[in-house]
């Protein structure tokens, strides 16, 4: 993986979006002073791909992303991994209750060939690989690092590095199994000992089911397959038309039974209707009611006719009526006069008092003004008064002042005001009462002369006794009519009654012959069946003709039950042969343990023999398969236990402290091998490592004759040189295809021998490896001899970056 472009926005102490370009750099400085944000554009890397920062403690943690005052950040990041390009892209946003989200994530795959600014660069997307959570495992898939990794190998931890150099063999055990991920083996080991349980379970499973199916073996299958070729001999050997034949020969006999007892029940089905004997009574003694109803409602008829011209002879109702209306509205108006007269006098009588009231409220008003006038002019000559000097022309009269007039305590204007107003209200109350009086004397007056009027209108009274009295007989005449007429419609409904029952009698009259010819008829035909015709029908009395009918059937009855009686014996016989031959071919099929009823058709006995046939195919086919289940069960019952037994041997070997010590050894001594290269590169030669006897890491110094020493004699140059050696010895342990490296460590406590050599190294590193070398520091010394650098700063407004160099 090489960074080429990264840009940050609100991300960290970085606020201002700031974009930078690494392309075409092998070897650059992040330099400025502590605090200011160096480390930042590290983390910025390392976030953009994987969504998180070492620096920050946990995996996951997103909140120190975002800068405290922004609400939404961004970092973007475009590198070559493998050689192709991809762009990841990370947004941030902070919510209601401050909460940092992440609110896009995406990696896409670019084209390379197109160069210039972040966004065009972004644009130029030749497809989309992933978005939202599916972004970091795919970053893990395309640089092949995984986030622990990336962190081990891309951003070096070098303080950890010297303590891997001068550690003790047990520490160094211990801090190997860290690095390089070695408890993957505990891992082994606890899956190891899961599968030998599952295992175990397994085979027990199948040992359990292996039980159950106990009886599938050889001697079962065989026994199945002789019992389907005995059932299919049996259904071969077994005749059922013997049993069709009877039961044929049942139907035929049944039918001809069935053909004499329907003849016996059609027989038995003549019967005299029950109101034939009487059906003559019947019907002459509702010819005489009619009769005499008709007589009765004639003479009802009459009467009503009579009631009716009695009650016209008494005159017209509506005038009777119309006569006493005039008496009673003469009445109403006569009491109506008569009050509205008085009304009106008693209202004319009360005019002479109002109007000596209102004529005193005048006179009082009148007053209470003259009273407020000679106030009002009292109360100014006052006044005036108060202003007259002695020798002055008065106002009033122009002669001159010999000496001032005096004016008593007058009373108050606004007292005869109030009197006034009071006495113009009493005044104005008078007047409206006597007004409202004389209207309603004159409308009074004018209500007495109308109604008086409207009498006069009224025509000449009569006596009301008369009319009334005609209005009494008029009445008795009206309920003598209507009960005249109720007594005729009862009588024409007992008569219609009459007439129903008389035509009903005739209609059943007519019936009873009908179903006399119909029975006749029917009896004919049983008759020629049985050797003889029914009697001739007497025309003359119905009663007679159905008694002569019934006399012959019970004639007829009597030879069809005795033929009855012979295909009762017949249908017997016939049925006790069947019986016969069905019981042999049941207790046959039992002693194949086939059950069928007693009554079975041969239809159900042969569904019996095939289901038998085909229960015992079934058996047979699940026997097989039963055994064939048997032996892949054995089978796998024996391949578990065998990968149980491995599983275990495994959990045993893991188990053991000897094998983490043999692992660590191995990877110590290919770490060292490869570490030993490197440092003999860097060192031009003078140094090599080598294991110690006691698993110690040596130096072999060339320069004194391949000198054999510590580590720990090492100066704080070349112990950077060892510790830089082994730490790309474990990066390309772990990804042999990297492609940069950060180096993000304080170099403020070496002497200046030590930082040149220290220099000299990273230079060496950067030229002579195909690899990108990123380096963090404040000090001036390494910072001047990096060929490109970063300078960042820090104020009010966040970092700031600035590229020196070519």
């Amino acid at each position: 993986m090489r960074p080429l472009l990264l840009h940050l926005e609100n991300f960290g102490s970085f606020r201002e979006p700031v974009t930078i370009d690494f392309s075409d750099i092998d070897y650059f400085a992040l330099i400025g002073p502590t605090g200011a944000g160096k480390s930042t554009v590290i983390d910025a890397i390392c976030f953009a791909l994987y969504g998180t920062v070492p620096r920050w403690g946990k995996e996951n943690v997103i909140s120190h992303a975002l800068a405290p005052s922004a609400a939404a950040g961004k970092v973007a990041l475009v590198f070559d991994s493998a050689g192709r390009r991809h762009g990841v892209v990370r947004a941030l946003q902070r919510d209601a209750k401050g909460t940092v989200r992440t609110k896009e994530a995406r990696l896409d795959e670019l084209d390379p060939a197109v160069a210039g600014e972040l966004a065009e660069v972004l644009e130029a997307v030749l497809r989309p690989v992933a978005e939202g959570d599916a972004v970091t495992p795919e970053i893990q898939r395309v640089t092949g690092l995984e986030y622990k990794f990336f962190t081990q190998c891309v951003v070096l931890p070098q303080g950890r590095f010297a303590e891997f150099l001068h550690a003790a063999p047990r520490e160094r055990q211990d801090l190997l199994v860290q690095l390089l991920d070695a408890d993957v083996y505990e891992r082994i080991r606890q899956r190891a000992v899961r599968e030998e349980e599952a295992a175990k379970q397994a085979a027990s499973f199948a040992r359990d089911q292996l039980g159950k199916l106990a009886g599938a073996d050889e001697a079962a299958e065989r026994a199945a397959s002789d019992q389907v070729a005995t059932l299919r001999a049996l259904a071969a050997s077994v005749d059922l038309d013997l049993l069709r034949a009877r039961d044929e020969q049942i139907r035929r006999a049944r039918a001809d039974r069935e053909s004499v007892a329907a003849r016996v029940e059609a027989l038995l089905a003549l019967v005299m209707p029950a109101d034939v004997p009487t059906l003559a009574e019947t019907a002459r003694q509702a010819a005489a009611a009619v009769a005499a109803l008709a007589e009765e409602a004639a003479a009802l008829e009459a009467d009503e006719h009579r009631a009716h011209d009695e009650l016209a002879a008494l005159g017209d109702r509506q005038a009777l009526a119309q006569s006493l209306a005039a008496l009673d509205e003469r009445e109403r108006l006569t009491t109506a006069a008569s009050a509205a007269r008085q009304a009106a006098e008693r209202a004319a009588a009360a005019l002479p008092a109002l109007a000596d009231a209102a004529r005193r409220a005048a006179g009082a008003l009148s007053a209470a003004e003259a009273e407020r006038d000679r106030l009002r002019d009292a109360h100014t000559a006052a006044d005036l008064a108060a202003r007259l000097t002695v020798g002055e022309p008065c106002p009033a009269c122009l002669r001159p002042l010999t000496e001032l007039p005096h004016h008593p305590e007058l009373a108050d204007v606004g007292t005869a005001e109030r009197a006034m107003a009071i006495a113009r209200g009493e005044a104005e109350h008078a007047r409206t009462t006597l007004g409202k009086a004389e209207t309603e004397a004159a409308m009074l007056d004018s209500q007495a002369t109308a109604l008086s009027a409207r009498l006069a209108e009224l025509p000449p009274p009569v006596d009301r006794a008369v009319l009334e009295e005609r209005m009494a007989a008029m009445r008795k005449a009206d309920e003598v009519v209507s009960e005249a007429r109720k007594a005729v419609r009862a009588c024409r409904a007992r008569m219609d009654r009459a007439q129903r029952a008389a035509e009903s009698a005739a209609r059943k009259s007519e019936q009873g012959w009908r179903d006399l010819e119909l029975a006749r008829d029917r009896a004919l035909t049983l008759g020629v069946q049985q050797g003889g015709a029914p009697p001739p029908v007497d025309r003359e009395d119905l009663h007679r003709a159905w008694t002569a009918l019934l006399e012959w059937r019970n004639q007829a009855g009597r030879a069809a039950r005795a033929e009855l009686n012979e295909r009762d014996a017949e249908l017997a016989e016939v049925e006790a042969g069947r019986t016969r031959e069905r019981t042999r071919l049941v207790a046959q099929l039992a002693e194949h343990q086939i059950g069928v009823a007693a009554q079975a058709t041969p239809e159900q006995i042969g569904g019996a023999i095939a289901t038998a046939v085909a229960r015992a195919e079934s058996r047979l086919e699940r026997v097989r398969e039963d055994h064939e289940r048997a032996r892949a069960l054995e089978a796998h019952a024996i391949e578990k236990e065998q990968e149980a037994r491995v599983a275990h041997e495994l959990t045993l070997l893991l188990r053991a402290n000897a094998f983490e010590r043999w692992l660590c050894a191995e990877a110590l001594e290919l770490l060292v091998v490869t570490a030993s290269d490197t440092l003999r590169e860097l060192s031009d030669g003078q140094y090599e490592l080598a294991l110690g006897g006691k698993g110690d890491i040596e130096v072999i110094d060339h320069g004194e004759a391949g000198l054999r020493r510590s580590a720990r004699t090492l100066s704080g140059g070349e112990t950077f040189q060892a510790a830089l050696a082994l730490a790309l010895a474990l990066s390309g342990t772990v990804a042999r295809s990297l492609d940069s490296i950060f180096l993000d460590e304080g170099f403020g406590t070496l002497d200046p021998a030590t930082l040149d050599t220290v220099a000299t190294t990273l230079e060496r590193l950067a030229a002579g490896q195909d690899r990108m070398v990123g380096v963090v520091t404040h000090v001036p010394a390494l910072a001047d001899r990096v060929p490109v650098r970063f300078e960042i700063g820090r104020d009010a407004r966040g970092s700031h970056l600035r590229k020196v160099g070519p």
